[in-house]
């Protein structure tokens, strides 16, 4: 199984946004967890991280044919872009939607999600542990 990972903006400065949100480890950190995870699981991993919206949606729909599933952080596109959305439609691949904090808790306006409308599931608040739990779950098919 091959997974894409694509992590959106801002995700790059982890460690310095916000800690007592999102945590002290920094992306490099987090990019290194997914890949000892996706190798703990026997799964191939491409892990992706950008501050554009127009480059995600070209992640996307690179997918199509290249991998298996998506595992995907949008970040605040999570709460504005029809346009990752579509992406994720078009490919139709199993997807998991991840947020390293409970986006349900904080401010009222990040609790729409556009892009959880094309996955199979999503899982927030668990830090990088639901980048794990994301592909525990597709591996479970």
């Amino acid at each position: 199984m091959k997974v894409m990972v694509i992590n959106g903006p801002n995700l790059n400065l982890l460690g310095i946004r916000e800690p007592e949100i999102y945590g002290s480890g920094s992306y490099a950190a987090l990019a290194r967890y997914i890949e000892g995870a996706a190798a703990d699981l026997g799964i191939e991993v491409l892990v992706r991280q950008s501050n554009h919206e127009g480059e995600i949606v070209t992640w996307i729909q690179e997918c199509y044919g290249a991998v298996d599933a998506i595992v995907i952080n949008p970040a605040a596109y999570t709460h504005t872009s029809v346009a990752i959305l579509d992406a994720l439609k078009a490919v139709a691949l199993p997807a998991v939607e991840v947020h390293l904090s409970d986006v349900q808790t904080r401010e009222e306006f990040r609790r729409t999600s556009y892009s959880a409308l094309a996955c199979k599931k999503v899982i927030a608040g668990q830090g990088f542990d639901g980048y794990r739990m994301a592909l525990e779950f597709l591996v479970k098919g």
